[in-house]
């Protein structure tokens, strides 16, 4: 079994199709086939249905794909990691976050930049509770959590705190309040993000410690989203303090404090325990280092111990 093969194999699972495979990977069509056909030959299986049209995997096929994605992953670790053995004039920084935390390692990538310039920077978009798994799958080097995964598998180093802000439109009833209880709010419309996080819980867990209602009759798939509706005039919203601090200096929306909701978000930056970080990932973490003696809150450093 040859990693060009298994190139091949991924390739003709990815496009569901030979000829789109052979396009892709600027082979002819009879090329591709006869290197499949030899992959079949040294694992004894039939790897696609060749009844189905649309190029669908064998269970076979199925379980080879998983081992082929991991495989080409390691490759791509090795290589990475002996160029950057050079220098860090070149290199490829490989990070994952969801939606909105997208937004807190801005700064950082910017100082981080100034300083490496020759070095690229990919934040791809997923879920938190997916990042720890993608991690051991080696995706990519790091993902930015608000929670601890298993401390035997994932290391995280905590470097941002934020907090959750009450916002209101500022033609709200509650937007001149000085202060309010979780009490006064039961009657309130909330507009909610439709993800489930650790986050959510704790909202939710606050306002039944306090035998309140918590009517979350709109749920919306991003926080832009949310803010804006809140902003119409639609309810009342809990975000994080980062995603809406330009709206509040702007006056679009209005923060009012409650009193019992003090719900503090702490941002780790995780990594495989046993991996080995490349120079860019490590070159990142001084960066984030240096932000937090620099600048300190909400930047701190601090890294978490596995037992």
């Amino acid at each position: 079994m040859e990693l060009n093969q298994l190139e091949a194999f991924l390739a003709v699972a990815e496009e569901r199709s030979f000829s789109r495979a052979a396009a892709r990977l600027h082979r002819t069509q009879p090329a591709v086939s006869q290197v499949i056909r030899k992959l079949e030959e040294s694992v004894g299986e039939i790897l696609f249905d060749r009844a189905a049209r649309d190029g669908a995997l064998t269970a076979a096929g199925a379980l080879l794909r998983d081992y082929a994605l991991r495989l080409l992953a390691l490759r791509r670790e090795a290589v990475g990691a002996l160029d950057e053995l050079k220098s860090l004039e070149r290199g490829h920084l490989q990070l994952a976050a969801n939606e909105y935390t997208c937004m807190y390692l801005l700064p950082a990538i910017d100082a981080f930049r100034r300083t490496y310039p020759h070095i690229d920077v990919t934040v791809q978009r997923m879920l938190a509770s997916r990042i720890p798994e993608e991690l051991t799958r080696r995706s990519f080097e790091l993902g930015v959590i608000s929670f601890r995964p298993d401390p035997k598998q994932i290391r995280t180093v905590a470097v941002y705190g934020d907090n959750l802000d009450f916002i209101v439109s500022p033609t709200h009833a509650l937007a001149k309040a000085e202060r309010v209880s979780i009490r006064d709010l039961g009657q309130e419309n909330f507009i909610a993000h439709n993800v489930a996080s650790p986050l959510r819980r704790k909202v939710i867990e606050a306002f039944q410690r306090h035998r309140t209602r918590l009517n979350m009759v709109i749920e919306l798939p991003t926080i832009e989203a949310i803010k804006r509706f809140v902003a119409m005039g639609n309810g009342v919203a809990l975000v994080p303090h980062l995603s809406v601090a330009r709206e509040l200096e702007t006056g679009d929306l209005v923060r009012v404090p409650v009193a019992d909701l003090e719900v503090r978000r702490v941002l780790r930056l995780a990594s495989r325990r046993q991996g080995t970080l490349s120079y860019a990932a490590k070159a990142f973490l001084g960066t984030l280092k240096m932000l937090a003696e620099k600048q300190g809150p909400p930047f701190f450093y601090h890294v978490e111990r596995a037992g």
